[in-house]
């Protein structure tokens, strides 16, 4: 898979200036003009050489650089590339911008172009290109150790395995169709096929099984805070960011529109829901804020359902919205205390976890339950981690069963479809076929200079 031929691009790969270093990356047929028109030689390829960057107009000195020169096609991307290491001046790097905007058919790189260039010059496959979109995006260990794990082949290695397995399947189904009245044609290559099949379609069923885990390690895991107006819950989630987020008062229907805050427990991401209080109303405005806190706790992983200490008759949590944990607050306000024994402080979802905000009370109790629910996602990495790679995986696991229930009726030409069919789907996930079909939607999310 070739790149086309293209413009040379151009982009500042560091990041916000002003800072100390600025990074300005150049690639395409052209780049070596790049320095030739900033006054300087090419260094020898992968060799640091120093630079005394000049306006080509005026002559004037614009930076002291190191330069480095990556010839096609042992670059980055595939195509002859420059690196300029610059001091991080916003004048300065505008400057460099200003000579290589006037060299006839150099632009500036869009979102994630340098990166989809390597991919088209077959220097990254697809899953590796969606993990280093993660690597960059990773907030968390969790999320480094997987992103990482697919950006070093992961899933590439397997799904070529599976590839390969299934091709193998495939000529052996062939064989027993064209040759079937050949003496020397073994009789069991259709048994051999099957055998094939079943074994790849387990492994598949295994990898799909942590697929759920690996995409919510990617999301964060969601935890919104519900429950009755004046329950606690904007005075919660300012406690557990440990700072001012929510709007705290005795007002009734303060919070309408959810509030989020990015928590990490033990490498895990946590995203924390504060939604608007559940109750009886007919402000349209609020009736639509309680609607949206309803729809956020029906997908959240895990419902915190705060409800006051002192309520004897609290109410329940609404019905259909999956796991959730009672935590009763305001705990500092009851005449004796915390009412609970260690037992109803427990990391039971059925149970109640007294708290208080205001002293620290519970709070230890209720972050270890949080951690350890969102510690279940932080396993081993998994090995599909993006929706398109399920999508693909499942659709060739489909056909294997397929081919399986159908072996029975001697159509070999049916199995050997079905086989066809299941190699495509795993040339998908590494971008063999089908490729323009998602470049658009995996580079969207890029940043300039990638």
């Amino acid at each position: 898979m070739n790149a086309p031929k293209a413009d040379t691009i151009y982009a500042l790969s560091s990041g916000r200036l002003p800072s100390a270093i600025a990074v300005v990356r150049v690639s395409g047929p052209r780049a070596g003009q790049a320095l030739k028109m900033l006054g300087c030689k090419l260094p020898e390829p992968r060799r640091a050489a120093h630079a005394v960057l000049r306006d080509p107009a005026s002559g004037e000195i614009i930076d002291d650089a190191l330069a480095f020169w990556f010839p096609a096609p042992k670059s980055e991307t595939g195509e002859d590339v420059v690196e300029i290491q610059m001091h991080g001046g916003r004048a300065l790097v505008a400057a460099v911008f200003q000579v290589l905007g006037n060299i006839e058919g150099f632009r500036p790189a869009e979102a994630g172009e340098f990166t989809r260039r390597a991919l088209l010059n077959g220097k990254l496959d697809l899953t590796a290109v969606e993990a280093l979109g993660d690597l960059i995006a990773a907030e968390t260990e969790a999320q480094r150790r997987q992103a990482l794990h697919q950006f070093r082949g992961a899933l590439a290695k397997q799904a070529d395995d599976w590839r390969e397995r299934l091709l193998d399947a495939l000529s052996l189904m062939e064989a027993a169709i064209d040759f079937s009245d050949e003496g020397d044609v073994p009789e069991n290559l259709h048994a051999s096929a099957v055998q094939v099949i079943g074994e790849i379609a387990g492994e598949m069923d295994a990898a799909l099984a942590s697929a759920h885990r690996g995409e919510k390690l990617r999301e964060g895991f969601v935890v919104a805070i519900a429950g009755p107006v004046n329950a606690g819950k904007s005075t919660l989630l300012n406690a557990l960011a440990k700072r001012d987020v929510a709007i705290v008062t005795d007002i009734p229907g303060t919070t309408r529109d959810p509030i989020e805050v990015a928590l990490d427990l033990k490498g895990v991401p946590v995203l924390l829901v504060d939604t608007a209080g559940i109750h009886e109303t007919r402000d349209p405005v609020e009736v639509e804020g309680i609607r949206r806190a309803l729809a956020r706790a029906h997908a959240a992983d895990l419902v915190l359902w705060l409800v006051d200490a002192e309520d004897r008759y609290p109410p329940k949590p609404p019905a259909g919205h999956g796991r959730s944990i009672t935590v009763r607050t305001k705990a500092d306000r009851l005449a004796t205390g915390i009412q609970s024994d260690a037992s109803v402080i427990s990391s039971e979802i059925s149970g109640a976890l007294f708290i208080s905000a205001h002293t620290g009370a519970g709070m230890e109790q209720l972050l270890e339950i949080l951690a350890r629910e969102a510690e279940a996602l932080a396993g081993e990495p998994a090995l599909v981690t993006h929706a398109r790679q399920r999508h693909a995986v499942s659709d060739a696991r489909d056909r294997l069963r397929s081919a399986l229930q159908i072996r029975s009726s001697g159509a070999e030409e049916l199995i050997a479809e079905e086989l066809r069919l299941a190699a495509r789907a795993m040339g998908r996930v590494t971008g063999r076929v089908d490729v323009e079909e998602v470049l658009d939607r995996v580079f969207k999310n890029f940043c300039i200079g990638k």
